[in-house]
């Protein structure tokens, strides 16, 4: 909806270095271009490039590359019309939307809806947090929070960690957020759309959802609270029973029907569960430089483990790990160890996570948590080094799943539960198709039917069993390798190395083809220029379809290349490896100078007309030889060949 106009506007007067270095504090001036550690992977030695003059960015380690507005979405997490809006609203441009249309103003009203949800959110996580400063019953929730040695005021690093989760109180009164959006000027209606506020049963007027708990804040990647998570506290003592209730051996009938020990917001506008996940906001930033999110269930685990210095760390806020779940996770690392409780919920969980973590292709491992022990738990009682400890070892999914099918339970089960649970293990091996897995399942099917000799060997039905593990992990290995071949098919340019492993043989021409390219990314300005014009015929393939991206995004007039044009016009129909060659060269120039970047590509141009005359004479050698015998032939190929030679040696040197 933001106009194209306002777009351009934004790249054009952004500082792209002044919004890379609030996340990439290490950036340093080399050159034309200013060079630090990649926010996006670990590494020690800089390979970051930012190009402001082009406004773009480039990871040689990587590869991840793109404009201000790509790195607010990649780093950020922002979608494009919040990075835009952000970007604009820190250079002081008025956003334009296009308009005229009833989609339009839908839109309009659908996305201010919205942003007074967030603003209602955020009002009542800084009332929670004010009354768990000043509340008369907040030592109920300081209790909790000790209980798990997150003591305020004790430690530092403790304070900056509960800040960041915006924990807070809510008070036990039925009216007390009510009473305080009221005040604020805040719609009920609003509060109740985010679950915030409950219209009463009997008459008129709302009450507060979350009363005497103490409050998670539920944020977003962007840093907006989208929800709420309020844990029990013990409760408040009480003179005199409730009305309605009686005395059993001095404690309330109620007892007996205790509140959940967690609350929830219901899903919003603004709030869908099994789209978020708890900590992203605050974890965002180690995740992307360790490479790994550690992925634990409950809210006190992911904040216990950030207090102790893992801050690579999320929740799954009380659901089952889901597809949208593990394609937020990707966009900030590419693996992720489950780390859930070691019980048979956890268990179960994990089985659960399979399909997930395969649609959205990110690798998994599973941490063996002692059975009944939380994440939370292991860290107070343990420390820091347990928990690093427990990632190091963790298992790949498949083996995990495997042994958890085949644990210690196994021998007791009957004789159907045993066959399902090796029918389920069958079903993994068959469909597990990453390749640096499947050499490894002969030692699953080995480990398999020395489970199943230990508990009935010599058994028919046991034995059709082992026999239908192997046919499923045989099936599975036959399907990769034809996939393979399928894909893999050889070319005639395609040789092997000493170690008896295919490449392809390098394309006569190619570093020519590649460094004239590479000035014209530099430099476009070369375009325009009719002795370079005349030279751009000797490119072909790939090469061509980036200097026509070029010319469609040059302007001639204004002395000025759009990148993210011309980035959009090679996606993606230029191979990603010539793509990411433009990127290196569009964020780390290597020429200084205009002259110099023309003198170095008629020099390429030069060099690449000798090796084809070349390629023509060797050819009409070949041809000769197979004309022996005809002098007419013989004569004309001589003559050719020869006015190829005089040509190739009256070239510039």
């Amino acid at each position: 909806m933001i106009s194209p106009e306002t777009i351009a506007l934004v790249r054009e007067r952004t500082d792209i270095v002044a919004v890379i270095s609030e996340g990439v504090s290490s950036l340093k001036r080399r050159g034309r271009s200013f060079v630090g550690l990649c926010p996006f992977h670990k590494e020690k030695s800089p390979s970051f490039h930012v190009n402001p003059d082009r406004g773009f960015f480039h990871c040689f380690g990587c590869k991840e590359s793109g404009s201000a507005i790509d790195f607010l979405m990649k780093h950020e997490g922002y979608t494009f019309p919040e990075a835009v809006r952000a970007l604009a609203e820190r250079a002081g441009i008025p956003i334009e939307e296009e308009r005229g249309t009833v989609q339009a103003s839908e839109a309009d009203r659908a996305r201010k809806a919205r942003e007074d949800l967030y603003a209602v959110n955020a009002l009542a996580a800084t009332f929670f947090e004010q009354e768990l400063v000043k509340n008369e019953h907040r030592e109920y929730a300081l209790e909790e929070l000790a209980n798990r040695g997150l003591v305020p005021g004790k430690d530092a690093k403790i304070d900056e960690v509960l800040q960041a989760f915006r924990i807070g109180y809510a008070p036990s009164a039925w009216d007390g957020l009510t009473t305080f959006l009221k005040a604020q000027g805040v719609s009920p209606v609003a509060a109740e759309t985010v679950g915030l506020l409950v219209p009463r049963t009997s008459g008129s007027g709302y009450y507060d959802r979350f009363r005497h708990r103490l409050m998670f804040s539920v944020i977003d990647a962007q840093g907006r609270v989208v929800a709420f998570s309020g844990r029990a506290l013990r409760e408040l003592p009480r003179e005199e029973p409730r009305p309605g209730l009686v005395r059993l051996n001095g404690a309330d009938e109620a007892d007996a029907h205790k509140p959940p020990k967690y609350i929830n917001s219901p899903e919003s506008p603004v709030y869908t569960k099994g789209q978020m996940l708890f900590g992203i906001h605050q974890a965002r930033h180690a995740i992307r430089q360790q490479e790994l999110a550690i992925l634990v269930e409950g809210n006190f685990d992911v904040v216990s483990l950030h207090a102790r210095g893992i801050t690579n760390v999320v929740g799954v806020l009380g659901t089952a790990f889901t597809t949208e779940q593990a394609k937020l996770l990707k966009r900030f690392a590419p693996d992720v160890v489950f780390m859930l409780d070691g019980d048979a919920a956890g268990r179960k969980a994990v089985r659960l996570s399979r399909e997930a973590v395969r649609i959205a292709g990110i690798s998994a491992r599973v941490a063996d948590l002692p059975n009944g022990v939380d994440p939370d738990q292991l860290a107070r009682e343990k420390g820091k080094q347990a928990i690093e400890d427990l990632v190091a070892s963790a298992k790949g999914m498949l083996e995990a799943l495997i042994e958890m099918s085949l644990d210690e339970s196994f021998t007791q089960a009957d004789a159907y539960e045993k066959q399902a649970r090796i029918a389920f293990v069958a079903k993994l091996l068959a469909e597990e198709d990453d390749p640096v897995v499947l050499p490894m399942l002969k030692g699953f099917t080995d480990r398999i039917a020395g489970r199943l000799d230990i508990v009935r060997s010599g058994e028919g039905a046991f034995r059709a069993v082992e026999h239908s593990v192997k046919q499923a992990v045989a099936k599975a290995q036959a399907e990769r390798q034809r996939a393979e071949l399928a894909a893999g098919q050889t070319t005639r340019h395609q040789m092997q190395n000493s170690n008896g492993v295919r490449i392809a043989a390098p394309t006569p021409g190619v570093p020519e083809r590649r460094e004239i390219i590479a000035q014209l990314i530099e430099w476009p300005a070369l375009l325009d220029d009719p002795e370079v014009a005349e030279e751009l015929n000797l490119l072909e393939g790939e090469s061509v379809k980036v200097v026509a991206a070029l010319r469609r995004a040059w302007n001639s007039g204004a002395k000025k290349l759009d990148t993210a044009a011309f980035v959009a016009q090679m996606d993606p129909g230029v191979d990603p490896r010539v793509r990411a060659f433009a990127a290196e060269r569009l964020a780390n120039p290597q020429t200084e100078s205009e002259t110099q970047a023309k003198v170095c590509l008629l020099d390429n141009a030069n060099k690449l007309k000798r090796l084809l005359l070349s390629q023509e004479a060797a050819e009409i050698s070949r041809e000769t030889y197979r004309a022996h015998g005809d002098a007419d032939a013989e004569r004309e190929l001589l003559r050719e060949s020869q006015e190829r030679l005089r040509a190739k040696h009256g070239l510039k040197p």
